[in-house]
């Protein structure tokens, strides 16, 4: 279900695309994510930053690409989104000695330390590639074929976390079976 829920927005988006166009498109994705935002608060009773992030950036982008009638907007959206939680990454674990992946995380999985670090690395590289990816087909290639990296594009995510998956099981401890 949680799955599905965060690909609510996009296949929206496309499908819109599909039959409209980008502006219906995109306004079809800024009440879809309005109603992801709040089925996630309904279902958590919070939300997390990424989930406010998010949703505040389509929101802007979403609005200035409808106002100006200039998809650019929303086409740099996903750029924006990924280099802004590279560089909060970054400072934080360089800067300011915390690891804000270990700060989110750290409750749900027991690692070592030397691990959260190379993980964080590793997300950092991930967004860094993805902001990189999406300004390319942003800038240099037609909306439609941007609209379809935005759907088939998310292999990326999938196998970066499959791969993140394989790293960190041998780190995780067997946890030992309660006895009756």
């Amino acid at each position: 279900m949680r799955l599905l829920l965060d690909f609510f927005p996009i296949l929206l988006f496309f499908g819109a695309y599909k039959l409209q166009g980008i502006y219906l498109a995109t306004a079809v994705l800024m009440v879809a994510t309005l109603v992801q935002t709040g089925i996630i608060y309904a279902i958590d009773r919070k939300l997390q930053n990424i989930h406010k992030i998010t949703l505040v950036l389509v929101l802007v982008f979403g609005t200035l690409t409808l106002l100006l009638q200039d998809e650019r907007f929303i086409k740099w959206k996903p750029t924006v989104l990924y280099a802004g939680m590279a560089v909060v990454l970054g400072a934080a674990l360089w800067g300011w000695k915390k690891n804000f992946l270990q700060m989110l995380l750290g409750a749900q999985l027991s690692l070592p330390a030397s691990v959260w670090a190379r993980l964080t690395v590793a997300w950092i590289g991930y967004f860094l590639f993805m902001a990189g990816i999406n300004a390319w087909f942003a800038a240099y290639q037609t909306t439609e074929e941007w609209v379809n990296f935005k759907l088939w594009g998310y292999i990326f995510p999938v196998l970066f976390i499959v791969g993140q998956g394989l790293y960190i099981a041998r780190y995780l401890k067997d946890e030992p079976e309660a006895k009756p």
